[in-house]
């Protein structure tokens, strides 16, 4: 993660299922629905102001490690999760078995 991001606190808007992620005035988002263990990562947005500069990854990151200080299991329904979790093997510990790639470590 881009150093910028650290200090920029994730917001987990529960009311709208959507983690936040403000940065210079926007916010970029990531819809989900928890059910009991299990954390479905459906739909990632960064605004255009924002694109290009490594937020979304900050925003995935995040959560990601937001899931596994509760110790959730992530199923990654967002394209653009599935890609950040497929350049970073090692998030494959929290997803759910059938949504990993065959071979992939458990």
């Amino acid at each position: 993660m881009n150093p910028t991001y650290h200090p920029i606190p994730l917001t987990d808007n529960a009311y709208d299922q959507q983690f936040e992620l403000a940065v210079n005035g926007a916010t970029a988002l990531l819809q989900y629905q928890l059910h009991h263990q299990y954390l479905s990562l459906i739909h990632t947005e960064v605004p255009a102001a924002l694109q290009g500069q490594g937020v979304g990854s900050a925003l995935v990151e995040k959560v990601l490690l937001w899931a596994q200080e509760r110790h959730l299991t992530i199923i990654p329904l967002c394209p653009f999760v599935a890609h950040y979790i497929h350049r970073h093997p090692a998030w494959y510990q929290l997803v759910a078995p059938g949504y990993r790639p065959a071979g992939a470590a458990q």
